[in-house]
Protein backbone atom coordinates (compact mmCIF):
# COMPACT_ATOMS: atom_id res chain seq x y z
CA UNK A 1 0.00 0.00 0.00
CA UNK A 2 3.14 2.58 0.91
CA UNK A 3 4.55 1.51 -1.90
CA UNK A 4 1.48 2.16 -4.06
CA UNK A 5 1.01 5.62 -2.72
CA UNK A 6 4.96 6.64 -2.91
CA UNK A 7 4.26 5.52 -6.94
CA UNK A 8 1.11 7.51 -7.05
CA UNK A 9 3.17 10.41 -5.48
CA UNK A 10 5.91 10.48 -7.52
CA UNK A 11 3.28 10.78 -11.11
CA UNK A 12 1.76 12.99 -9.49
CA UNK A 13 4.87 14.83 -8.92
CA UNK A 14 6.02 13.78 -12.47
CA UNK A 15 3.13 15.47 -13.88
CA UNK A 16 3.46 18.82 -11.49
CA UNK A 17 6.82 19.49 -12.80
CA UNK A 18 5.40 18.73 -16.49
CA UNK A 19 2.74 21.09 -16.37
CA UNK A 20 4.92 23.63 -14.89
CA UNK A 21 7.40 23.13 -17.95
CA UNK A 22 4.71 23.14 -20.18
CA UNK A 23 3.43 26.48 -19.41
CA UNK A 24 7.05 28.30 -18.83
CA UNK A 25 8.23 26.40 -21.92
CA UNK A 26 5.49 27.12 -24.40
CA UNK A 27 5.29 26.25 -28.19
CA UNK A 28 5.85 29.01 -30.26
CA UNK A 29 5.35 26.98 -33.77
CA UNK A 30 4.44 23.39 -35.02
CA UNK A 31 5.91 22.46 -38.03
CA UNK A 32 4.63 18.64 -39.69
CA UNK A 33 3.88 17.32 -36.50
CA UNK A 34 7.48 18.57 -35.02
CA UNK A 35 6.73 21.30 -31.76
CA UNK A 36 9.32 24.11 -31.14
CA UNK A 37 9.01 25.28 -27.79
CA UNK A 38 10.47 28.52 -26.79
CA UNK A 39 13.65 27.08 -24.61
CA UNK A 40 14.23 25.15 -28.09
CA UNK A 41 13.79 28.21 -30.38
CA UNK A 42 16.00 30.09 -28.07
CA UNK A 43 19.05 27.63 -28.08
CA UNK A 44 19.39 27.99 -32.16
CA UNK A 45 18.43 31.90 -31.87
CA UNK A 46 19.80 33.37 -28.43
CA UNK A 47 19.21 37.23 -29.64
CA UNK A 48 16.27 37.01 -32.16
CA UNK A 49 14.34 38.26 -29.40
CA UNK A 50 16.59 40.33 -27.48
CA UNK A 51 15.50 43.81 -28.96
CA UNK A 52 11.49 43.12 -28.67
CA UNK A 53 12.03 42.19 -24.91
CA UNK A 54 14.27 45.41 -24.52
CA UNK A 55 11.52 46.93 -25.74
CA UNK A 56 8.80 46.02 -23.29
CA UNK A 57 11.44 45.97 -20.51
CA UNK A 58 11.59 50.30 -21.16
CA UNK A 59 7.40 50.67 -21.81
CA UNK A 60 7.18 48.32 -18.41
CA UNK A 61 10.03 50.41 -16.55
CA UNK A 62 8.67 53.90 -17.56
CA UNK A 63 5.45 52.65 -16.33
CA UNK A 64 6.76 51.11 -12.95
CA UNK A 65 8.90 54.39 -12.79
CA UNK A 66 6.12 57.59 -13.49
CA UNK A 67 4.15 54.64 -10.89
CA UNK A 68 7.13 54.75 -8.18
CA UNK A 69 7.12 58.76 -8.59
CA UNK A 70 3.44 59.03 -7.88
CA UNK A 71 3.41 56.84 -4.75
CA UNK A 72 6.25 58.50 -3.26
CA UNK A 73 4.44 62.45 -3.40
CA UNK A 74 1.35 61.06 -2.59
CA UNK A 75 2.80 59.04 0.72
CA UNK A 76 4.67 62.60 1.38
CA UNK A 77 1.70 64.89 1.10
CA UNK A 78 -0.47 62.24 3.60
CA UNK A 79 2.37 62.53 5.50
CA UNK A 80 2.34 66.69 5.98
CA UNK A 81 -1.52 66.67 5.35
CA UNK A 82 -1.90 68.67 1.77
CA UNK A 83 -2.72 67.55 -1.46
CA UNK A 84 -0.40 66.60 -4.42
CA UNK A 85 -0.89 69.75 -5.78
CA UNK A 86 -0.14 71.65 -2.66
CA UNK A 87 2.84 69.78 -1.85
CA UNK A 88 4.31 70.66 -4.98
CA UNK A 89 3.56 74.05 -4.78
CA UNK A 90 5.54 74.36 -1.26
CA UNK A 91 8.23 72.26 -2.46
CA UNK A 92 8.61 72.90 -6.05
CA UNK A 93 7.23 75.64 -7.21
CA UNK A 94 7.46 78.19 -4.33
CA UNK A 95 11.13 77.56 -4.82
CA UNK A 96 11.84 78.64 -8.19
CA UNK A 97 14.21 81.69 -8.94
CA UNK A 98 12.68 84.43 -9.92
CA UNK A 99 12.11 85.53 -13.82
CA UNK A 100 15.09 86.24 -15.68
CA UNK A 101 15.64 89.91 -16.56
CA UNK A 102 15.04 91.31 -19.97
CA UNK A 103 18.77 91.62 -20.58
CA UNK A 104 19.13 87.71 -19.84
CA UNK A 105 16.27 86.84 -21.91
CA UNK A 106 18.01 89.09 -24.65
CA UNK A 107 21.12 86.66 -24.50
CA UNK A 108 19.17 83.70 -24.34
CA UNK A 109 17.36 84.98 -27.57
CA UNK A 110 20.32 85.74 -28.91
CA UNK A 111 21.52 82.07 -28.87
CA UNK A 112 19.10 80.57 -30.90
CA UNK A 113 20.02 79.65 -34.32
CA UNK A 114 17.76 80.70 -37.11
CA UNK A 115 15.39 82.93 -35.09
CA UNK A 116 13.56 85.48 -37.67
CA UNK A 117 11.20 87.15 -35.40
CA UNK A 118 12.18 89.56 -33.39
CA UNK A 119 12.56 89.53 -29.57
CA UNK A 120 9.41 91.59 -28.78
CA UNK A 121 7.10 89.04 -30.65
CA UNK A 122 9.00 86.02 -28.69
CA UNK A 123 9.62 87.04 -25.71
CA UNK A 124 6.83 85.48 -23.90
CA UNK A 125 7.44 82.05 -25.20
CA UNK A 126 10.80 82.03 -24.03
CA UNK A 127 10.23 83.57 -20.62
CA UNK A 128 7.43 80.69 -21.01
CA UNK A 129 9.83 78.08 -21.88
CA UNK A 130 12.32 79.17 -19.57
CA UNK A 131 9.48 79.06 -16.57
CA UNK A 132 8.85 75.70 -17.82
CA UNK A 133 12.27 74.13 -18.11
CA UNK A 134 12.84 75.38 -14.37
CA UNK A 135 9.60 73.67 -13.22
CA UNK A 136 10.51 70.49 -14.57
CA UNK A 137 14.01 70.41 -13.45
CA UNK A 138 13.04 71.14 -9.42
CA UNK A 139 10.27 68.57 -9.62
CA UNK A 140 12.78 66.27 -10.80
CA UNK A 141 15.13 67.42 -7.85
CA UNK A 142 12.23 67.33 -5.55
CA UNK A 143 11.14 63.93 -6.49
CA UNK A 144 14.56 62.51 -6.45
CA UNK A 145 15.15 63.62 -2.54
CA UNK A 146 11.92 61.24 -2.36
CA UNK A 147 13.54 58.23 -3.69
CA UNK A 148 16.83 58.98 -1.73
CA UNK A 149 15.28 58.83 1.10
CA UNK A 150 12.85 55.99 0.69
CA UNK A 151 13.86 52.05 0.34
CA UNK A 152 12.86 50.86 -3.46
CA UNK A 153 14.03 47.97 -5.07
CA UNK A 154 13.05 47.01 -8.59
CA UNK A 155 12.13 43.55 -9.03
CA UNK A 156 11.53 43.53 -13.17
CA UNK A 157 14.23 41.59 -14.62
CA UNK A 158 16.66 42.79 -16.97
CA UNK A 159 16.69 41.51 -20.72
CA UNK A 160 20.37 40.66 -20.56
CA UNK A 161 21.93 38.72 -23.97
CA UNK A 162 25.31 36.56 -23.87
CA UNK A 163 28.43 38.38 -25.53
CA UNK A 164 31.19 36.63 -26.56
CA UNK A 165 34.41 38.41 -26.38
CA UNK A 166 36.57 35.77 -28.38
CA UNK A 167 38.74 38.27 -31.07
CA UNK A 168 37.74 41.03 -28.77
CA UNK A 169 40.48 43.89 -27.32
CA UNK A 170 39.79 44.16 -23.52
CA UNK A 171 41.05 46.47 -21.42
CA UNK A 172 40.72 46.81 -17.62
CA UNK A 173 40.89 44.57 -14.56
CA UNK A 174 39.95 40.66 -15.61
CA UNK A 175 38.15 39.87 -12.71
CA UNK A 176 35.71 43.48 -13.07
CA UNK A 177 32.26 43.28 -12.29
CA UNK A 178 31.10 45.20 -14.80
CA UNK A 179 32.10 44.65 -18.83
CA UNK A 180 31.01 47.21 -20.89
CA UNK A 181 30.73 46.35 -24.92
CA UNK A 182 30.90 49.00 -26.89
CA UNK A 183 29.84 48.61 -30.70
CA UNK A 184 31.31 51.66 -32.55
CA UNK A 185 32.67 53.40 -35.74
CA UNK A 186 35.34 55.07 -35.92
CA UNK A 187 34.18 57.56 -38.75
CA UNK A 188 31.02 57.65 -36.61
CA UNK A 189 30.74 61.15 -35.46
CA UNK A 190 28.64 60.28 -32.14
CA UNK A 191 31.43 57.77 -31.48
CA UNK A 192 33.60 60.07 -31.12
CA UNK A 193 31.64 62.19 -29.40
CA UNK A 194 31.31 59.46 -26.67
CA UNK A 195 35.09 58.35 -26.75
CA UNK A 196 36.00 61.08 -24.13
CA UNK A 197 32.87 60.11 -21.85
CA UNK A 198 33.73 56.58 -22.45
CA UNK A 199 37.68 57.14 -21.01
CA UNK A 200 36.33 59.24 -18.14
CA UNK A 201 34.31 56.17 -17.34
CA UNK A 202 37.46 53.92 -17.21
CA UNK A 203 39.39 56.06 -15.25
CA UNK A 204 36.69 56.87 -12.93
CA UNK A 205 35.49 53.24 -11.77
CA UNK A 206 39.39 51.36 -12.71
CA UNK A 207 39.53 48.23 -11.45
CA UNK A 208 35.37 48.28 -11.31
CA UNK A 209 34.74 48.21 -14.83
CA UNK A 210 36.44 46.42 -18.16
CA UNK A 211 35.83 47.84 -21.40
CA UNK A 212 35.29 45.55 -24.53
CA UNK A 213 35.31 47.39 -28.40
CA UNK A 214 33.59 45.30 -31.44
CA UNK A 215 33.58 46.70 -34.75
CA UNK A 216 30.72 47.81 -36.56
CA UNK A 217 31.09 49.69 -39.17
CA UNK A 218 28.41 51.46 -40.96
CA UNK A 219 28.14 51.78 -44.55
CA UNK A 220 27.77 54.88 -45.12
CA UNK A 221 31.37 55.29 -43.84
CA UNK A 222 33.79 54.60 -46.58
CA UNK A 223 36.68 54.99 -44.15
CA UNK A 224 35.38 53.06 -41.27
CA UNK A 225 35.96 49.06 -42.15
CA UNK A 226 40.02 49.89 -43.13
CA UNK A 227 40.28 51.78 -39.95
CA UNK A 228 38.89 48.66 -37.76
CA UNK A 229 41.19 46.57 -39.79
CA UNK A 230 43.88 48.69 -38.87
CA UNK A 231 42.99 48.77 -35.32
CA UNK A 232 43.70 44.94 -35.13
CA UNK A 233 46.61 45.21 -37.44
CA UNK A 234 48.49 47.33 -34.25
CA UNK A 235 47.02 44.69 -32.17
CA UNK A 236 49.16 42.21 -33.56
CA UNK A 237 52.34 44.16 -32.45
CA UNK A 238 50.90 44.70 -28.63
CA UNK A 239 49.15 48.56 -29.29
CA UNK A 240 46.04 48.39 -30.25
CA UNK A 241 44.53 50.17 -27.56
CA UNK A 242 46.88 52.89 -28.26
CA UNK A 243 46.13 52.66 -32.07
CA UNK A 244 42.30 52.72 -31.20
CA UNK A 245 42.30 56.07 -29.16
CA UNK A 246 44.27 57.66 -31.59
CA UNK A 247 41.97 56.99 -34.31
CA UNK A 248 39.11 58.71 -32.15
CA UNK A 249 41.40 61.95 -31.11
CA UNK A 250 43.04 62.11 -34.70
CA UNK A 251 40.36 61.04 -36.89
CA UNK A 252 42.98 60.53 -39.69
CA UNK A 253 41.03 57.65 -41.62
CA UNK A 254 42.81 57.61 -45.36
CA UNK A 255 44.89 54.72 -45.56
CA UNK A 256 48.24 56.85 -45.76
CA UNK A 257 47.21 58.33 -42.38
CA UNK A 258 46.28 55.07 -40.74
CA UNK A 259 49.97 54.20 -41.89
CA UNK A 260 51.37 57.32 -40.62
CA UNK A 261 49.47 56.42 -37.18
CA UNK A 262 50.73 53.41 -36.40
CA UNK A 263 54.75 54.72 -37.54
CA UNK A 264 53.57 57.32 -34.77
CA UNK A 265 53.35 54.64 -32.21
CA UNK A 266 56.74 53.49 -33.54
CA UNK A 267 55.06 49.79 -34.67
CA UNK A 268 57.08 48.17 -37.37
CA UNK A 269 56.22 49.92 -40.43
CA UNK A 270 56.76 46.89 -43.21
CA UNK A 271 54.61 43.99 -40.59
CA UNK A 272 51.86 46.72 -40.17
CA UNK A 273 51.66 48.13 -44.05
CA UNK A 274 51.43 43.98 -45.26
CA UNK A 275 49.19 43.62 -42.26
CA UNK A 276 47.07 46.34 -43.63
CA UNK A 277 47.45 45.95 -47.18
CA UNK A 278 46.09 42.30 -47.30
CA UNK A 279 43.34 42.87 -45.35
CA UNK A 280 44.67 40.06 -42.51
CA UNK A 281 42.53 41.11 -39.89
CA UNK A 282 39.35 41.69 -42.29
CA UNK A 283 37.91 38.43 -41.03
CA UNK A 284 37.61 39.79 -37.28
CA UNK A 285 36.04 43.10 -38.37
CA UNK A 286 33.32 41.14 -40.63
CA UNK A 287 32.88 38.69 -37.54
CA UNK A 288 32.36 41.61 -35.64
CA UNK A 289 29.93 43.30 -37.48
CA UNK A 290 28.12 40.00 -37.94
CA UNK A 291 27.66 39.71 -34.29
CA UNK A 292 25.80 43.48 -34.17
CA UNK A 293 23.98 42.72 -36.46
CA UNK A 294 21.98 39.20 -34.53
CA UNK A 295 21.42 41.77 -31.58
CA UNK A 296 19.58 43.73 -33.95
CA UNK A 297 21.95 46.85 -33.38
CA UNK A 298 21.58 49.61 -36.26
CA UNK A 299 23.19 52.60 -35.16
CA UNK A 300 26.22 52.97 -33.41
CA UNK A 301 27.00 54.11 -30.75
CA UNK A 302 25.21 50.47 -28.79
CA UNK A 303 26.56 48.89 -25.26
CA UNK A 304 26.26 46.08 -23.62
CA UNK A 305 26.69 46.67 -20.23
CA UNK A 306 26.88 43.38 -18.33
CA UNK A 307 24.28 41.98 -21.17
CA UNK A 308 22.41 44.85 -21.18
CA UNK A 309 21.77 46.98 -23.98
CA UNK A 310 21.77 50.86 -24.42
CA UNK A 311 21.65 52.68 -27.67
CA UNK A 312 23.44 55.82 -28.72
CA UNK A 313 25.51 59.34 -27.23
CA UNK A 314 25.03 58.23 -23.20
CA UNK A 315 26.16 60.86 -20.80
CA UNK A 316 28.27 60.22 -18.64
CA UNK A 317 25.34 59.96 -15.78
CA UNK A 318 23.91 57.77 -17.50
CA UNK A 319 26.75 55.52 -17.62
CA UNK A 320 27.36 55.88 -14.20
CA UNK A 321 24.39 55.04 -13.13
CA UNK A 322 23.94 51.40 -15.42
CA UNK A 323 27.56 50.37 -14.07
CA UNK A 324 26.17 51.17 -10.25
CA UNK A 325 23.34 49.69 -10.45
CA UNK A 326 25.45 47.00 -11.94
CA UNK A 327 27.43 46.92 -8.97
CA UNK A 328 24.74 47.16 -6.48
CA UNK A 329 23.55 43.83 -8.50
CA UNK A 330 26.73 42.31 -7.81
CA UNK A 331 27.11 42.94 -4.21
CA UNK A 332 23.86 41.82 -3.76
CA UNK A 333 24.71 38.32 -4.97
CA UNK A 334 27.79 37.61 -2.79
CA UNK A 335 26.59 36.59 -0.33
CA UNK A 336 24.23 34.46 -1.79
CA UNK A 337 27.09 33.19 -3.63
CA UNK A 338 28.86 33.06 -0.49
CA UNK A 339 26.74 30.41 1.46
CA UNK A 340 26.43 27.91 -1.41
Amino acid sequence: MIKSLLTLGLVSSSLCISAFAAENDPVLVEIDGAKITLSEFEQKQPNALFQARNTFYDTERKAVDKFVDTYLLEKQAQKENVTVTELLEKHVNAALPPDPSDDALRVFYEGIPKVQQPFEEIRTRILETIRQTRLEKAKAAYIKSLHDAAKISMAIATPRAPVSLKDTPVRGAAQAPVTIVEFADYECPYCQQIHAVLEKVEADFKDKVAFAYKDTPLPMHSHAEKAAEAAHCAGTQGKYWEYHDSLFENKKLEIAQLKDAARSLHLDAEAFDKCLDSGETAGIVKSQLTEATTYNIQGTPSFLINGRFFEGVLSYDQLRTAIEEELSASSARRPETAQR
